[in-house]
């Protein structure tokens, strides 16, 4: 592999206005790492305390679901890669966005739900979370695409946007983005 084109790389954040990049393996602690680098950063952007609780948490959703999901299908770390992206759009709002490998199937499904979530209004919404709430849990159950999709869906400026590109038969590359 040649010499890496660093500063086209730079450029093109720039001009995309990306504040925070990650591309790979996902483990705890790196979600930890990124997470405070997240944080230091808005603290130096003079973030406002809700801003900022509002873009950690749903990076910190995102990143914790594509962990969950890679566990719960019993895949390996190359199989838990997943890239991440935060960044600023032309009016100045926090956008992070998250990708992963899934199997088709389930990035259907997901993509469905997260379009009902975006049809929805605020009060719609509020109830969604509310009724989500009052379920009873089991306690082997997996989870996924519940409460915490709901409460981005909630307090993000725009509704949620995903999309669903198939890798193969079997698998898709689902990517998410929440505007804070």
């Amino acid at each position: 592999m040649g010499l890496i084109d660093l500063f086209s790389l730079q450029q093109t954040y720039d001009q995309q206005r990306i504040m925070l990049c990650f591309n790979g393996p996902l483990t705890k602690s790196l979600i930890e790492e990124i997470g405070n680098a997240l944080r230091n950063y808005m603290q130096r952007e003079n973030a406002t305390p809700s801003s900022a609780m509002d873009v950690f948490g749903a990076y910190i959703e995102l990143t914790q679901n594509i962990r969950h999901y890679a566990a719960a299908k019993g895949w390996n770390d190359a199989e838990v890669s997943a890239t991440v992206v935060i960044s600023r759009d032309a009016l100045g709002r926090y956008v992070v966005s998250a990708g992963n490998i899934v199997d088709a199937a389930d990035g259907q499904a997901l993509a469905a739900r997260v379009a009902a979530l975006a049809a929805m209004d605020k009060a719609r919404l509020k109830a969604e979370y509310k009724e989500q709430l009052r379920k009873p849990r089991d306690d082997g159950a997996v989870t996924g695409a519940g409460l915490g999709l709901i409460d981005m869906a909630r307090k993000a400026a725009e509704p949620l946007v995903c999309s669903v590109q198939a890798v193969g038969d079997e698998r898709a590359f689902f990517s998410m983005r929440v505007v804070m």
